[in-house]
């Protein structure tokens, strides 16, 4: 059985293909398009989908959608109808498009596959699972268990914006469902959009700022209050009632009514450009606090209610690793599995996978570890693919016909305190650099954080840079037990290797905390003495795990810095033409391409060929 996932039309469109259950390819439209979390319809993905895996449009047996537009059509109405006459002017805004176009997505569909190829509507059903059926199902029937609880979280998808649900076998049921416009993850959007961030992008950013928050201090304490008194009521099972006299998202354009919120905390929201000061740090601590007790909450509901040992996890909240480590420290669950691709993306898969195994009802493949071949499910490239681009901007380089040299060398650039882009094998589907297009740096360095952000990243100086560990290794660094193989737990750096904060830390502005020694892994040492990890297994990526390997035995360190392949508000490279774009416009030093490295220094060029 062939099935064809898609989602598109929000933001960060996808598609993903399974046959027989088995996950084939799954890609985002941006990292063709080079558009930021492009919404569009993802016709590159589907393309490249229905290539890979060898399948023509017209042998499939099901194209699935990750959501219902009538029922979020619905949602829209009612929503209008109960806050009107507020909201008039967004209503009158969003309807045209709605009458035109949104409601007739099925005919739209049908007419941009069909520019891929020839399809049959009638041998070629077009279903539609709920968004938060779709997340649920993204996280449960890849992962190895044979019964799970799941939990999903997100901003809205039709109604729902969480879901508390129990995989068993081939089904899903879901047991609670909290609604909209009472929503965890539209609640943190609105405090990324009140400290300067963009919503539905810049929410890992307001993860990345919490931790310069005084956590003791007095601000940081009265801003948890005014959220938990005036902003938000958590009641004991985890479920929210989020007071919509403070909040503008249900029928306005903007997140927050800013005269209010600014009379309610003191200062008025920060412009994406303006000064990021101690009262932003506070407030995103202070946000970030109430999340990881709303989350802990649910959890612990969906432990009473099913009883499972196992939780899967979806759904754009589930990308907040700081609330999942500590789930995971917790020990409700024996096992953990949180969908590599949990945001929207993630829904094309799940879509195809609930479609496979609850529209059909075909029996369940469960596969161990996961079946997610560690997210590496995009597009690769061989020698007859690099070496044109490489033509084409002639950088000097030396081919490796031995893959253990090639780790050997790349583990000595490293060493040696270069900074090399890596690109390897297919690309992760999700937001994360897994090992395919990564950026690597040695993480001793105590200069590596400022210099990655402000000379490669080109971005804001708080952010974190997230470690690759070897995972037999990962113990010996962080206060890790369980695995993490897709950088989405955060655990503190063993205590054993953090150098103490001078006395008067806390007091300081975050500026004044941003590169001071906290470890002798300072490059992936966050400033609360944090890293989110990445367990780096050799099943899954042998060579990337070699690599890891070769830099223990050349400097006693398996651990490496890896951030994703790319700038400032660009997707994570994706072609060789991508990468050499990326690799010249930047101080990264190598670029190890295939069987090559790249360089900008001349003692590069001794080469094989």
């Amino acid at each position: 059985m062939k099935i064809l996932g898609i989602s598109a039309f929000y933001h960060d469109s996808a598609a993903a293909i399974i046959q027989d259950g088995v996950i084939v390819a799954a890609a985002q439209e941006e990292r063709f398009s080079r558009i930021k979390n492009d919404p569009g319809f993802p016709s590159k993905a589907v393309e490249f989908c229905l290539h890979y895996s060898g399948i023509r449009l017209s042998e499939l047996d099901a194209i699935a959608f990750y959501d219902k537009p009538f029922l979020k059509f619905e949602r829209l109405l009612e929503t209008y109808y109960s806050f009107a006459p507020s909201g008039l002017g967004s209503f009158l805004q969003a309807m045209p498009v709605w009458i035109k176009e949104k409601l007739f997505l099925k005919k739209i569909l049908y007419r941009e596959l069909g520019k891929l190829g020839p399809l049959d509507k009638r041998k070629v059903p077009l279903l539609f699972p709920e968004h938060h059926l779709s997340h649920a199902a993204s996280a449960y029937y890849p992962s190895g268990f044979e019964d799970a609880a799941i939990l999903t979280l997100d901003g809205v998808g039709e109604w729902a914006t969480m879901s508390l649900c129990r995989g068993s076998g081939k089904d899903i049921t879901i047991l609670k469902q909290l609604d909209f416009p009472h929503s965890l993850g539209l609640l943190y959007s609105a405090f990324t959009y009140y400290c300067g961030f963009a919503v539905n992008s810049g929410e890992y950013k307001l993860m990345g700022l919490a931790p310069y928050g005084n956590r003791d201090g007095a601000d940081c304490r009265r801003m948890v209050e005014i959220i938990k008194t005036k902003l938000v009521t958590i009641k004991e099972d985890g479920s929210i009632f989020l007071h919509q006299e403070n909040f503008g998202y249900a029928t306005g354009d903007r997140m927050v009514k800013d005269r209010v919120w600014q009379q309610l905390f003191g200062f008025p929201r920060r412009t994406e450009d303006g000064p990021l000061d101690q009262r932003y740090c506070d407030m995103a601590l202070a946000v970030q606090e109430v999340t990881e007790e709303v989350v802990m909450r649910l959890a612990r509901e969906l432990k009473e209610l099913t009883g499972c040992e196992n939780l899967c996890m979806a759904g754009g909240v589930a990308l907040n690793c700081v609330a999942n480590g500590k789930l995971d420290s917790a020990e409700l669950f024996k096992q953990m599995f949180i969908q590599p691709a949990a945001g929207d993306a993630g829904g094309a898969l799940g879509a195809a996978l609930a479609a496979q195994y609850i529209y059909f009802g075909k029996e369940r493949r469960v596969e161990f570890p996961d079946a997610m071949h560690g997210s590496l499910l995009g597009p690769e490239y061989g020698e007859t693919d690099i070496l044109p681009v490489a033509r084409k901007y002639n950088y000097p380089h030396r081919m490796f016909s031995d893959p253990a040299e090639l780790t050997t060398a790349t583990a000595k650039l490293i060493a040696d305190g270069n900074i090399v882009g890596w690109f390897q094998g297919r690309s992760e589907f999700g937001p994360r650099a897994l090992g395919a297009r990564s950026i690597l740096a040695d993480a001793r360095s105590p200069e590596m954080q400022k210099k990655l952000n402000l000379s490669i990243k080109m971005r804001e100086g708080f952010r974190p840079f997230a470690p690759a560990v070897l995972a037999e290794e990962a113990g010996k660094y962080f206060e890790l037990t369980s695995s993490s193989p897709y950088m989405l737990l955060v655990k503190e750096v063993k205590r054993s290797r953090q150098i103490p904060v001078p006395a008067d830390f806390e007091g300081r502005g975050w500026a004044d905390k941003l590169y001071l020694m906290k470890s002798d892994i300072p490059a992936v040492t966050h400033v609360d003495y944090s890293a989110r990890i990445q367990t780096v297994d050799k099943r899954t990526n042998p060579l990337f795990w070699q690599l890891l390997r070769n830099l223990e035995a050349e400097t006693g360190y398996g651990v490496v810095v890896n951030t994703s392949f790319n700038v400032r508000d660009e997707p994570i490279v994706n072609s060789p033409e991508d990468a050499f774009r990326c690799f010249g416009q930047t101080q990264i030093d190598y670029l190890v391409i295939g069987n090559y490295i790249f360089g900008k220094k001349e003692y590069i060029v001794q080469s094989d060929t």
